[in-house]
């Protein structure tokens, strides 16, 4: 599988990087079929967080056996310092390890909550510390809605993030306000040269309706090899991603592997078509509006 410098953290990332929300309430035996399956394919950097149900429990089994030979990324939802602290101790703890590669600020979503997040006792305070103990190597934030590239921008604005992971894909770069706050994150995260990876690569838009959800994820996801090939595809072609976690269902994660060792880089040509046709789908985060 193709590797991408994961930014100033100088890590050759797989471009499929694990996303274990997919072991979010699987058995054991479930993960270590998944894991398995990501380590034969040459994946390399696992994503998990805190608030993933058990997937960090589902992951420590295996850290004797990888830790060395992987970049391990978690994320915290704490607002202050002492919510994020607990929450860095108790990945620590759940994955029985030393040390996080990447500690995560989640879900910044909102101007509001960065304010809150950058205060001097909110939670990023406890991710700089962490680091300064060498609990963690590298701080980065993450966020979904239409609203988080124009978020993250802002962040790089006001303190050095290493890695920034945002919502992408060819319905959402439709959009041409959304393309337009994503363009602004890319040339500032090329000229940070911070890690960048990128969520909802798969993603076809929101279930119809809770009876039609049939994977374990909260979008309705392509799950037909043709349409994860185009969309894989068409996030690679990106050269500003250094990789895009796989999706919240282990039973996604062939198709994606599958289509990450198939893919080939798209024409500007064949990226126009592939959003020509967005309106048969939608956004998973609903209806677009812009302030």
């Amino acid at each position: 599988m193709e590797k991408r410098r994961f930014g100033r953290t100088n890590h050759q990332s797989s471009v499929i990087i694990f996303g274990a929300a997919s072991l979010w309430s699987v058995t054991q035996d479930e993960a270590d079929a998944a894991i398995q399956l990501a380590l034969d394919a040459g994946i390399n950097h696992f994503d998990t967080a805190a608030s993933y149900g058990v997937a960090e429990e589902r992951m420590q089994p295996w850290m004797p056996k990888i830790r060395s030979s992987i970049f391990l990324a978690t994320k915290t939802d704490g607002l202050t310092r002492d919510e994020a602290w607990r929450e860095i101790e108790q990945s620590l703890r759940r994955m029985q390890v030393e040390y996080l590669d990447l500690e995560q600020l989640h879900e910044v979503n909102s101007m509001e909550k960065l304010d809150q997040l950058l205060r001097p006792d909110g939670g990023l305070q406890a991710l700089i510390e962490a680091k300064e103990q060498g609990l963690v190597r590298f701080i980065g934030i993450t966020g979904h809605g239409h609203q988080a590239p124009r978020v993250h921008w802002e962040a790089l604005r006001r303190f050095p993030f290493d890695s920034v992971l945002t919502p992408y894909n060819f319905v959402l770069y439709a959009n041409a306000q959304y393309r337009h706050d994503f363009d602004q994150l890319v040339a500032e995260v090329e000229r940070q040269d911070v890690g960048f990876c990128t969520i909802k690569a798969v993603a076809k838009g929101p279930w119809p309706s809770p009876e039609a959800q049939h994977y374990n994820t909260w979008y309705e996801p392509f799950d037909d090899q043709a349409h994860i090939q185009q969309c894989i595809n068409f996030v690679l072609s990106q050269p500003a991603i250094a990789g895009l976690p796989s999706a919240g269902d282990v039973h996604l994660l062939p198709g994606i592997i599958r289509a990450a060792e198939q893919y080939q880089p798209m024409t500007h040509a064949e990226q126009q078509a592939l959003m020509a046709t967005a309106d048969r789908y939608a956004s998973p985060f609903g209806e677009f509006s812009h302030p």
